[in-house]
């Protein structure tokens, strides 16, 4: 955060100052009064069941200087009649005021976006100072909170983008307009919400109409509706894929005995053998979307591959854990579509070990095709796990279409208390649902 006192604030925003005007902001924006920083900014909402105002106090022990919200607190406030309008509104002022020398990189896709994030933070930031979104904060709040977190020292800036309807992303996107944006796929998630792949295609392909002047699509080259995208913008595009044509190539792919994927990332210029500390096949798909966004904004393959190396993910993507008898876990519970369980599920059948079990709840969002889609996830857990077990009435369509191999588990507790009761040393345990189901909590009682 560029320091700002609550005056300048107030007037950026539209609103009052109430209390000292000249309390200045020098740290980050938060939600949460609990996590805000010394000289940072708490925003203050009011929901149905909470209202943030009456937490200011507890940001102010934290650290907290000054609030944002829709009325005073004890600590000195702007106020505001829309705190999430006034929110968007500072952080396009913050990263308007830091444009120069800043590179904006916008990321969005069906599935796969928080890992390819984080994959591409670890590349610009091997080059230089770099703000990335943290865990999946790619909302409305999430995209204004991470542009806040950028200073004069940033020179990248990486903005995951989120979408649940058409509109969502050039909503985003007219915060700031992206110098670099880059779309992974278009899948089925949230399908039940935008009703058809082709909107959901349309919804992405707004991240590549928002970009600035002059700025570059990076386009997964295996993805046709993705590629079509190129149609959107009269800038530079770069593809990435295991396709002949990508600009990008990943290939001669192979996994270890625990699924971790080495292959070479090859461009007309070169060649660079690349073996990632991450588990899943697809993990290479990503890896090349990484590396495709670093060069265009001129970071090398050969350093990039380097980042790479190294790279870890935000917690719950395909986590590998040893568990006490000898079993192994991969704890994959933050989110689930069908494609990207069908990933996971290719993950745990990939890891040398003794039993496959495959801990499956609902799938969230995928309207009227919710119950053939589940049951057709359950169809190919049947030819990847030894045991396919689902959590939770609302995931029964897995287990229908597992047949033999599944059964139904009443709920969390039920879950846990099964595998703490079956599971044996050499086994690998696969965790995945929507975040809804929570099944984060089975991952936990387990390790």
């Amino acid at each position: 955060m560029i320091p700002l006192s609550l005056g300048e604030i107030a007037e950026v925003v539209g609103g009052k100052a109430e209390g000292d005007s000249s309390v200045t902001v020098t740290a980050p924006a938060v939600l949460d009064g609990r996590q805000a920083e010394p000289g940072g900014l708490f925003v203050a909402f009011t929901g149905e069941h909470v209202d943030g105002h009456d937490y200011a106090g507890q940001a102010g022990r934290a650290g907290a200087v000054a609030v944002l919200g829709s009325r005073p607190t004890p600590l000195p406030t702007v106020v505001v009649e829309d705190a999430q309008a006034a929110l968007q509104a500072l952080a396009a002022h913050v990263v308007a005021r830091l444009r120069d020398g800043l590179t904006v990189v916008g990321l969005t896709g069906s599935q796969g976006k928080t890992s390819t994030k984080d994959l591409l933070a670890a590349v610009l930031s091997s080059a230089a100072p770099t703000i990335a979104t943290i865990g999946s904060l790619n909302n409305e709040l999430g995209v204004p909170l991470t542009m806040l977190r950028a200073d004069a020292a940033t020179r990248f800036l990486v903005l995951e983008m989120g979408a649940r309807h058409v509109g969502d992303i050039a909503e985003l996107t007219g915060l700031v307009a992206p110098d670099i944006a880059v779309v992974l796929n278009v899948g089925q998630a949230h399908l039940g919400e935008f009703g058809s792949r082709a909107a959901i295609a349309r919804a992405k392909g707004e991240l590549v109409q928002g970009l600035a002047p002059g700025g570059a699509a990076v386009l997964n080259a295996d993805d046709p509706r993705v590629v079509a995208m190129r149609s959107l913008t009269d800038g530079p595009v770069l593809t990435f894929g295991r396709a002949a044509h990508a600009d990008v190539r990943a290939l001669g792919l192979a996994l270890d005995r625990l699924g971790r994927p080495s292959f070479t990332l090859r461009t007309a210029e070169a060649s660079v053998p690349l073996t990632l500390p991450l588990v899943g096949a697809h993990q290479a798909l990503n890896a090349s979307a990484a590396a495709a966004a670093g060069l265009a904004a001129d970071v090398p393959l050969d350093m990039a591959t380097a980042a790479l190396a190294t790279a870890s993910l935000s917690k719950w993507r395909l986590e590998l854990r040893d568990l006490a008898g000898g079993a192994t876990l991969l704890n994959d519970s933050y989110n689930a579509n069908p494609d990207s369980t069908r990933a996971a599920l290719d993950a745990l059948a990939a890891i040398e070990g003794g039993r496959r079990i495959a801990v499956l709840g609902e799938m969230l969002e995928l309207g009227d095709d919710s119950e053939a889609e589940h049951r057709a996830v359950g169809e190919y857990a049947a030819s990847r796990a030894d045991v396919v077990a689902a959590v939770g009435e609302a995931a029964r369509s897995i287990a229908d279409g597992a047949g033999e191999r599944a059964m139904v588990l009443a709920d969390n507790d039920a879950a846990v208390d099964w595998l703490r009761g079956h599971i044996a040393a050499g086994d690998v345990v696969l965790v995945k649902a929507s975040r809804g189901a929570r099944l984060d909590e089975v991952a936990a009682a387990l390790a």
